[in-house]
């Protein structure tokens, strides 16, 4: 029996083109919402739009929540309270002048407050405030320094003036006496330093904000780096963390943050904690080496390192790890005399940046120069893995999502994204978002590939918004924004969301649960149910070319190793392909079969008026009188059909398989026979058309002849 399509052209014969079309939809709707009373049919007087309502309808479905943005963002806060408070007991409870040493810090900070205060008044120009801004937390010591640098990544607390300000900010405090250091070696480790070392460089070899490295043989002959944290950190930091809430006001309004600069620098806090604590950091980097490292190097081979961890000489203020002699990825010229292969190295970056981010969640936040670099065999090695941030998977499938929606160019998704995710509070108004974004991206003026442009260019339109990073999120912006700036050392043009997309679209197909298969419907399929044909026809093409480079590559090992990580398991490409011919054939689907018999019906309608007749009759093969648009159709069915023999021929088996199943399935066939009938009534009006135009161009060519 015809399904509900067949139905509707036998009404119809002789009706116009667009009141043909406006029917199927009609009537394709009202039979939908029969099947589902859920579905509201659209007005019989237009075609589906995109709604821009609050209720968010979409064939794919679902209602986005800020519930668990709003459940992780009070636990963290609940973590950092418990963290804070059991620290200050300690210093309050172990010290005896606790309280004179809180008095006295509360002055100091004060009366550098008061000299801001007092320079906000004397400075108009908004560069010279952020200057002093910037000597003033160097003065205040290394928890204000650790600050600065991590507000500098955060233009959606300072303004832009600042930022740029604050990323001069390195480490710009001399390393504490060596004999300082020393003592501390021997108290926490038992022994003379003698005893604990064969040798040991008289200076640090590195100092930072929080500590300081040296360089050491064990007496069994190895080379360690041996990191010392500075003396008294842990309760410094608590005192500047509590005090901080007692002048954190004046200093917002000095430095004009946008948003609440108290609840992102709780955040900055939690984790310097961390970075305080050297025997966390050591299972940080076992825990980084199980999950990423691999390979060991050699020839154009990349692989990651990360420095062994020394237990016997490691504690809470001490961490011994193996030395690694690297080449800064900034340094030009080190890395063109040890001919390394930079792309291999990019390569293997962003991959490892990648699986950190998008699939186990665990990552190093702060991969700039000095914490990844090269190696003389080729390998990348990673330090300091005191800052690392964990990602939930609600997260990281947020990411990837909110990927997608910028590559469309789909504002709604991405304002229903910044509010499923905790960027903007309850009760924005996200049709307002939705219509800033979309005026945003017709502005190609301010269009950008860079990360960091990205960025800037979404929270100058999120501004107006009470816009403000998620907890988890301001560590994922500062490390995708130092990969960034690494990669851009070995190449200028390097684009990270660019080259994230492949990685990307790889886990769309690999990944079979419901969150990421509705992510990729959201890719392919728009909200209100037509296909995005370009993002299709680009996908197929990867595939294809992926199939063309293992056929014509089968020997080079390298070339093969280096895109590895680019190329698609064409298992899970078929095991997708037929999830999304599943979702198009069910009730919640019948739209797109809307869409979809409309384009069958175009793509019929150039074959039949500009593709065939005209290369009856005419000899040189001209194609002058084609329409540009339907020349252009054809071309692109064509190349899309080649593409897709090409990309099928990796795995025919599986392909063949998935195809069967899908055609003996009752739907299928259903559509199948509902695509014919269309075809057929709209035949009946297309085909005397045809032949009064194939009539028209044989006169024409006979009058030519006859001259």
């Amino acid at each position: 029996m015809a399904g509900p399509t067949s139905r509707l052209f036998s009404r119809g014969v002789d009706l116009g083109r667009h009141r043909h079309r406006l029917l199927l939809l009609r009537n394709l709707q009202s039979a939908a919402a029969a099947a589902d009373p859920k579905l509201c049919p659209l007005s019989s007087a237009a075609p589906p739009v995109r709604s821009y309502s609050s209720a968010f309808t979409s064939v794919h479905g679902g209602r986005p929540s800020s519930e668990y943005a709003k459940i992780r963002k009070e636990s963290l806060e609940t973590q950092f309270g418990r963290i804070l408070g059991s620290s200050s007991h300690t210093i309050f409870a172990d010290r005896r002048f606790g309280p004179f040493l809180a008095v006295y810090r509360a002055a100091t900070i004060s009366f550098h407050v008061v000299k801001l205060t007092i320079w906000h008044l004397l400075l108009s120009d908004v560069h010279k405030r952020a200057e002093k801004f910037r000597e003033t937390l160097i003065r205040l010591g290394p928890f204000y320094i650790k600050l600065g640098q991590a507000l500098s990544t955060r233009p959606d607390i300072l303004p832009s003036a600042y930022c740029q300000e604050l990323s001069k900010l390195q480490d710009q405090i001399p390393p504490f006496p060596t004999r300082i250091a020393v003592r501390t070696i021997e108290s926490e480790l038992g022994s003379r330093i003698s005893d604990l070392f064969a040798d040991i460089s008289p200076e640090p070899i590195a100092a930072a904000s929080l500590g300081q490295v040296y360089k050491a043989h064990l007496h069994s002959g190895e080379l360690v780096a041996v990191k010392v944290q500075r003396p008294g950190m842990a309760p410094l930091l608590t005192l500047d963390a509590l005090l901080f809430n007692m002048i954190g006001g004046q200093l917002k309004r000095f430095a004009k943050a946008r948003k609440d600069l108290l609840v992102a620098v709780n955040e900055i806090v939690r984790h310097m904690f961390d970075e305080i604590d050297y025997v966390l950091e050591g299972k940080n980097a076992e825990r980084f080496a199980i999950l990423y490292s691999h390979g060991s190097g050699g020839g154009s081979m990349t692989s990651i390192k990360v420095p062994k961890v020394y237990w016997n000489y490691t504690r809470k203020s001490i961490l011994a790890l193996e030395w690694i002699d690297g080449i800064k990825l900034t340094d030009a010229e080190r890395i063109s005399k040890a001919n390394l292969n930079r792309k291999s190295m990019i390569d293997e970056g962003l991959y490892c940046s990648l699986r950190q981010l998008l699939e186990d969640g665990f990552f190093h936040a702060d991969p700039h120069p000095g914490n990844l670099v090269a190696t003389e065999d080729g390998s990348l090695a990673y330090f300091d893995f005191g800052m690392m941030g964990d990602i939930p998977r609600h997260y990281r499938v947020g990411l990837i999502q909110m990927l997608v929606h910028y590559v469309n160019r789909d504002s709604l998704g991405l304002a229903n994204d910044f509010h499923s995710l905790g960027f903007v509070p309850e009760g924005t108004d996200l049709h307002a978002i939705a219509t800033a974004l979309r005026v945003a991206f017709g502005d190609g003026r301010r269009q950008s590939n860079d990360f960091q442009g990205v960025m800037n260019h979404l929270y100058d339109v999120m501004y107006d918004f009470n816009f403000s990073l998620p907890p988890d999120y301001a560590l994922v912006i500062r490390a995708l924004g130092s990969l960034e700036g690494t990669a851009k050392a070995l190449d200028p043009d390097f684009k990270v969301i660019e080259s994230a997309y492949p990685f990307v679209i790889g886990r769309l197909l690999a990944d079979p649960s419901p969150d990421m298969r509705k992510i990729l419907r959201e890719l392919l399929i728009c909200d209100d149910g037509s296909i995005r044909w370009n993002r299709l026809e680009r996908l197929i093409a990867a595939i294809s070319q992926q199939s063309q480079e293992s056929s014509n590559e089968p020997g080079d090992e390298n070339a093969a190793s280096s895109s590895e990580w680019r190329s698609f398991d064409m298992h899970s490409v078929v095991a997708a392909t037929e999830d999304l011919f599943d979702f198009i054939l069910s009730r919640k689907g019948w739209r797109v079969r809307v869409f979809l018999i409309q384009d069958i019906l175009k793509a019929s309608d150039a074959f039949l008026q500009e593709a065939t007749f005209p290369d009856i009759f005419d000899r040189e093969g001209s194609t002058g009188e084609l329409d540009p648009e339907r020349s252009k159709m054809i071309r692109r069915l064509i190349n899309g059909v080649q593409s897709f023999r090409q990309a099928t021929s990796l795995a025919p088996d599986a392909w063949i398989a998935m195809l069967i199943r899908t055609v003996m399935k009752h739907e299928s066939q259903r559509f199948v026979l509902d695509v014919f009938l269309a075809l057929v009534n709209h035949s009946c009006n297309k085909i005397p058309e045809t032949c009064w135009i194939c009539i028209s161009r044989y006169l024409k060519y006979l009058d030519k002849q006859s001259r």
